[in-house]
């Protein structure tokens, strides 16, 4: 169908150009956050709108796919490593270095590099030419067991600093990303060629304005708490720093596994150096104050960019590769 086919290529557009649906409606919630009506239950939006967005991003694995990737054990184990151990000291070293007397904002940087790998980093694998398989995998069961350790964590760096209802957060993370990649994936393996001709189309299509909506609503929910200052200029250096660590953590720690291939490589690059952003400020915003959202909110305008600059670097690596294989041949 006509109206099929344009979705598709819009979704496809969308998928190539990330950096457009999360930078644009960042920098839109800035400039129009007093345009937002109050009284709306805007966090109620996110969560619904963010359920949406992992269920047809759970259309795109079945189970066996799912459990034959769970086979790569050792490199999981090792990236989940480096994601929720190394990374998070990556981000509390640099927080401690660039804002040792703001606790709020060292939260928004722990947060920030803890929370589950960015779905996003399923598409810059596959445009890059990665193991989608394992980035799948990645993801998916990050996503799946975020309400059992995310909210332990929580509790931990927080303390009893914070009020938070725990048991809340719990039912939000089950409805917001378990219960709909269960379900998404669920579905796929009874219906696999029509539910990811409907991922691929308008589910894809519309669940990249989803998140274009939670970005936006998100944004202009902080921007009253961003102060255009000279500390700002020092957290956009220190939130850099932070990105790149991540992606330089990822190829690192690519050199460390059996599977040396390039598909590996790409694929714990983007798995380890891409973090569920939208995810992270939808919990800053429900459950803690403002202040911890604004390095949340200013990590999106890096991400999606860097990860465009990390697809040039691995692209013309590999162009380097096969030129030098080629002159050993000669």
């Amino acid at each position: 169908m006509a109206g099929e086919s344009l979705l598709t290529r819009g979704n496809r557009w969308l998928s190539k150009h990330m950096f457009v649906v999360v930078v644009v409606p960042v920098l839109l919630g800035f400039v129009f956050h007093g345009y937002l009506p109050p009284n709306w239950p805007w966090g109620n939006v996110a969560i619904f709108l963010f359920a949406y967005m992992t269920f047809v991003t759970a259309l795109e694995v079945y189970w066996r796919k799912f459990l034959h990737a769970l086979t790569h054990l050792g490199v999981l184990l090792w990236m989940f490593c480096l994601i929720h151990l190394i990374m998070p000291g990556v981000a509390f070293l640099l927080a401690r270095l660039f804002f040792a007397r703001d606790f709020f904002t060292q939260l928004g940087f722990l947060i920030g590099a803890t929370v589950p790998v960015g779905v996003t980093s399923i598409i810059w694998t596959s445009v890059t030419g990665g193991n989608t398989a394992l980035a799948l995998a990645t993801v998916t069961l990050d996503t799946m067991l975020i309400p059992f350790w995310f909210p332990l964590f929580l509790q931990l760096i927080i303390g009893e600093n914070i009020p938070v209802d725990y048991l809340n957060l719990f039912r939000n993370l089950l409805f917001m990303v378990t219960l709909p990649s269960v379900l998404g994936m669920s579905l796929t393996s009874f219906c696999r060629e029509s539910c990811q001709r409907f991922a691929h189309s308008s589910g894809g299509f519309t669940s990249k304005i989803a998140l274009a909506l939670v970005v936006f609503i998100n944004a202009a929910r902080v921007a009253p708490e961003m102060q255009w200052n000279l500390g700002l200029v020092r957290m956009f250096l220190a939130l850099f720093l932070l990105v790149m660590s991540g992606y330089s953590l990822g190829y690192l720690g690519s050199l460390g596994v059996r599977e040396r291939d390039r598909g590996t490589r790409i694929a714990m690059v983007y798995n380890v150096g891409m973090r569920n952003l939208s995810f992270a400020l939808v919990l800053a915003i429900s459950y803690l104050p403002p202040l911890a959202a604004v390095p949340l909110t200013l990590l999106m305008l890096y991400q999606q960019p860097l990860a465009a600059l990390v697809n040039y670097l691995l692209a013309k690596n590999a162009v380097d590769r096969a030129r030098s294989y080629s002159l050993r041949v000669l």
